[in-house]
C-alpha cells in the first residue's frame, strides 16, 4: 500500500460507525477525496450496463460538462457499439470498453481514472456489482432495485460501513415533479401529522416481458434465450418468484415521506398475491394455446398488495400490478389529518382550504409549491427521460462524486426499500403472515436526520 492509499484509509477508519448524521460522514468524505486526488469539478464516470436504462443514463451524463466518461462495460455487443456512436456523437474522446465475459467490470474496477459508476444491468446483478464498486474505492449508483435476497441488502449496508464508500440507489420517481412537490407540502404541514399512504407499481408490462427476439424487440411471446432486450432476463422472476418484485418506485417517495431512517422506520409488513393468469392469457391471445410458452406455469400472482407498519403508526400500501392490462399509475395517496392528495384523479383535499367534501384540482397547489430543485433546474431537465426525473437522480449522484460527499439517498435507503421484495415473498408464501424488516441502521435511525432534498442544489 502506497502512502497516499494508506492515509487514505486512514482518513475512512471507522466511517461504518459514524451514521449519525450528513456532517460527520461529509468531513471523512471530503478529505479521502483530497487526498485520492480527486478533482471536485470534473466527475469521472465508469458504466457497467449500457442497454436501454444504462444509455438513458449514459445520454445524460454526456451532456454535461462537468463530467468525463472513462469506461464503458458491457456484454452485449449491440449495446456497446449503441453506447460507443453516443459518445462519439456527444464529441467525447473514444472510451475504454471492458466486455467478453460477465465479470469484466472487475477488470474495469482496477482503473483508478473512475470516481463513480452508474450499474444498470439484470437485477441478480445489481448488489455484486455495487458491492464490487465500493470495495474498489469508488461512488456506485444501482438501478433499482438494489437488491434481491435480504442477505444482499446487507451486504450493500457492510459494505458501505466498511469503506465509506456510498452507494446511491437511483430511485428517479423520488424527483417526480408532482411527487417531490407534494414532499414540500407535507414538510411545510399542509396535510398535517400523516396517517396512511399509498403507492405501487402498476404498468402493463406484457409487451416488455415478451418479444418477438429480433433486435429491438417487437410484438411476440418469447423470454429469455429466444428473446430481446429485458424480456431476456425479467419474465424469468415472473416464472420463479411471487412477490412485489419491483417495490421502490412507490416505497421510495413514501418513505421520503415518512422519514424512513431518518427518525422512523418501517417496522413490518404482510403481503397478499392473487391467482396468475395474466400472463399466460397474454400468451394464448398473441400466439395460441399451441405455443410452447403457453405451457409455462408463472408464479407471480397478477396483483401483490403489501402492507406496511411503521414505528410511528403510519401505514402504507404498496401494490404490485404489471401482468394485466391498464393504464399506467403510480397510484399516490398521501393522507394526513388535514387533507389528502392522489395522483389518480390529480386530485386535493384540505380541510379549511377546499370546498367541503369536494375534490379540487392539486395543479395550482403542485405549482405553488414546486420544489426548489426544480425551480432552479427545470430548464436542465427538459427532454430527460421520465418527464425530468431521470436528470435530477444523475445530477444529485455526479454531484455527490464531484464534491466527495454522501448521497442524498444511500445504502441504508437501498436496503430498507429493497428488502420489501424477499420479505413480500415470504409472507405471501406464508398466508400473508407479518414479516418484520431488518433495522440495516442497528439503531441509528433514531439519530439520524432527514437529508434528501433540503434545499435547490441537490
Amino acid at each position: 500500500m502506497d502512502r497516499r492509499k494508506f492515509i487514505k484509509a486512514g482518513a475512512l477508519a471507522g466511517v461504518g460507525a459514524s451514521v449519525t448524521g450528513k456532517e460527520v460522514l461529509s468531513k471523512q468524505m471530503k478529505v479521502a477525496s483530497v487526498l485520492s486526488g480527486r478533482d471536485d469539478r470534473i466527475a469521472r464516470m465508469g458504466f457497467i450496463g449500457v442497454g436501454g436504462r444504462g444509455r438513458s443514463h449514459l445520454r445524460l451524463i454526456l451532456q454535461r460538462e462537468d463530467t468525463r466518461i472513462t469506461a464503458i462495460c458491457d456484454i452485449d455487443p449491440d449495446a456497446l457499439a449503441k453506447a460507443e456512436k453516443l459518445i462519439s456523437d456527444a464529441g467525447a474522446p473514444k472510451t475504454p470498453v471492458f466486455t467478453g465475459s460477465e465479470f469484466a467490470y472487475e477488470k474495469m474496477l482496477e482503473r483508478d481514472d473512475i470516481d463513480g459508476v452508474i450499474i444498470a444491468t439484470p437485477w441478480l446483478w445489481h448488489t455484486k456489482m455495487s458491492v464490487a464498486t465500493m470495495k474498489a474505492g469508488k461512488y456506485a449508483g444501482v438501478e433499482v432495485s438494489a437488491a434481491n435476497t435480504i442477505e444482499e441488502c446487507w451486504d450493500l449496508v457492510e459494505t458501505y460501513e466498511a469503506t465509506g464508500n456510498p452507494c446511491m440507489i437511483m430511485e428517479n420517481v423520488c424527483y417526480r415533479r408532482d411527487v417531490i412537490a407534494v414532499l414540500n407540502m407535507v414538510r411545510k404541514g399542509l396535510f398535517g401529522e400523516l396517517i396512511h399512504l399509498e403507492c405501487g407499481y402498476q404498468h402493463d408490462l406484457r409487451g416488455v416481458k415478451f418479444n418477438s427476439g429480433a433486435p429491438g424487440g417487437g410484438a411476440g411471446v418469447e423470454f429469455g434465450e429466444k428473446a430481446f432486450s429485458e424480456a431476456k432476463w425479467r419474465t424469468w422472476h415472473s416464472v420463479h418468484r411471487n412477490g412485489d418484485l419491483y417495490p421502490t418506485h412507490g416505497a421510495g417517495p413514501a418513505a421520503n415521506y415518512l422519514n424512513i431512517n431518518r427518525g422512523n422506520r418501517f417496522v413490518s409488513l404482510t403481503s397478499t398475491s392473487t391467482k396468475a393468469r395474466g400472463l399466460h392469457n397474454y400468451i394464448v391471445d398473441t400466439a395460441g394455446d399451441d405455443h410452447p410458452n403457453a405451457s409455462v406455469e408463472f408464479k407471480l400472482g397478477d396483483v401483490v398488495t403489501t402492507v406496511i407498519r411503521t414505528q410511528n403508526g403510519e401505514s402504507i400500501i404498496v401494490s404490485h400490478d404489471t401482468n394485466l392490462p391498464r393504464p399506467y399509475s403510480l397510484g399516490f395517496r398521501v393522507q394526513g389529518t388535514r387533507g389528502i392528495w392522489m395522483d389518480v384523479n390529480q386530485s386535493l383535499y384540505i380541510e379549511g382550504q377546499s370546498p367541503a367534501h369536494r375534490w379540487e384540482p392539486a395543479q395550482p397547489y403542485l405549482d405553488k409549491f414546486d420544489h426548489p430543485l426544480w425551480k432552479k433546474h427545470g430548464p436542465k431537465a427538459e427532454g430527460a427521460g421520465h418527464g425530468g426525473m431521470d436528470f435530477f437522480v444523475d445530477h444529485a449522484f455526479v454531484e455527490s462524486v464531484k464534491r466527495g460527499v454522501p448521497t442524498p439517498l444511500d445504502a441504508y435507503d437501498a436496503a430498507t426499500w429493497s428488502v420489501i421484495s424477499p420479505l413480500s415473498e415470504v409472507s405471501v408464501a406464508a398466508g400473508g403472515a407479518p414479516q418484520s424488516f431488518p433495522d440495516f441502521t442497528r439503531g441509528q435511525w433514531m439519530k439520524r436526520r432527514p437529508v434528501f432534498a433540503l434545499g435547490d442544489d441537490f
